[in-house]
């Protein structure tokens, strides 16, 4: 458990899977280990397989593919790692109420992941408390990463009060916040900060504010000292795509991060970020081409076959292609292109 934390709170790159079709909507395992053998080519530090962006449909009978999807991620994972060892955090998505997330977490477990990312999804309507119990139940099954994820989404809000309680599960190890909004992000942190618990890391799922929650001390006063806590890393969506890009990035950043001044550039590559990030997540339609987006840049370079989803109807949006196009030429530092050309041939083989 130690171990876990203390390589969460190095910060890394952990992007979140997508999942490879064909042109009949079967599942590729060829492009499936493709995709992650790029991954952890780029030098990330983890992998989150069976959340959003690999399509929750994965769990829907006439699929079958949450146990396939997470057995060869994993798999894979470790055949690369074999070759350069380092560490690596395998994290699964987990959903549904709690028998379903406890039923996955045992198998996550059983295919060698070390902690859940758990939705709230289903629990929509349900009181805080109700949720919380939730949370503390499935903590007593695997180390959790709690999610707080935007509600346009599948998401809702939750208040500082929330957060605070939910820094009691003793199993919590990290937090990913995803709610595309200052205030409710400031809930958390300082949520985290006054409850004391420094074991608790912070990464961002904001892909809309990728860079400023990077680089942004967060001071609070905390029984009269201030006290500053760090977004450590990311576990997002965005950075399934021009990974090896993200990868330098934050390692950029954590630099700028030692300076006692920051450069004012770094307020014009958070815009560039976020610009790329409305093209890919489709934010002009309301988030509506977000998967396919992710797996256009991906058959772009080659990597998948379609972008094909189990869900038909998720197709890019009118437009998406064209802003795909305009990102990618506008801002060749934050791309990967060549990086993926040197090496596809031999992540599909």
């Amino acid at each position: 458990m130690n171990q876990l934390r203390s390589h969460l709170q190095e910060g890394h790159v952990i992007p979140a899977q997508p999942l490879a079709l064909d042109a009949q909507r079967k599942f590729s395992e060829r492009h499936q280990r493709a995709i992650t053998r790029y991954y952890v080519a780029s030098g990330v530090g983890g992998l989150a397989v069976g959340v959003h962006s690999t399509q929750f449909e994965i769990r829907e009978p006439q699929h079958g593919l949450f146990k396939p999807v997470l057995e060869l991620a994993s798999r894979t994972i470790d055949e690369e790692l074999a070759q350069a060892p380092r560490p690596f955090i395998k994290i699964a998505g987990l959903c549904g109420r709690t028998e379903q997330a406890v039923k996955e977490a045992v198998t996550a477990l059983g295919y060698g992941y070390q902690a859940g990312l758990l939705s709230l999804g289903a629990y929509k309507n349900d009181t805080e408390e109700d949720m919380l119990a939730h949370c503390a139940r499935v903590a007593e099954t695997i180390p959790v990463i709690g999610f707080y994820l935007q509600p346009s989404v599948g998401g809702r809000l939750l208040s500082y009060s929330f957060w605070r309680k939910f820094a009691e599960i003793p199993n919590v190890i990290a937090i990913k916040m995803a709610p595309f909004n200052r205030y409710q992000t400031i809930d958390v942190v300082r949520a985290i900060t006054e409850s004391g618990r420094e074991d608790i890391v912070l990464y961002t799922g904001n892909d809309d504010s990728i860079v400023v929650d990077l680089l942004t001390p967060f001071t609070f006063d905390v029984g009269g000292k201030p006290i500053t806590r760090r977004i450590h890393g990311g576990l997002l969506g965005h950075w399934g795509v021009w990974t090896k890009a993200a990868v330098q990035l934050l390692n950029d950043i954590k630099v700028a991060r030692q300076k006692p001044q920051l450069d004012a550039q770094w307020l014009d590559t958070a815009i560039a970020v976020t610009d790329m990030n409305a093209a890919l997540f489709d934010s002009a339609n309301k988030f509506a081409g977000c998967i396919p987006g992710i797996l256009e840049v991906l058959r772009r370079q080659g990597l998948v076959p379609t972008i094909n989803c189990l869900n038909p109807h998720e197709v890019l949006s009118p437009g998406q292609a064209e802003e795909l196009d305009r990102v990618t030429k506008a801002y060749p530092h934050l791309i990967d292109d060549d990086f993926v050309a040197a090496n596809r041939d031999s992540w599909l083989s």
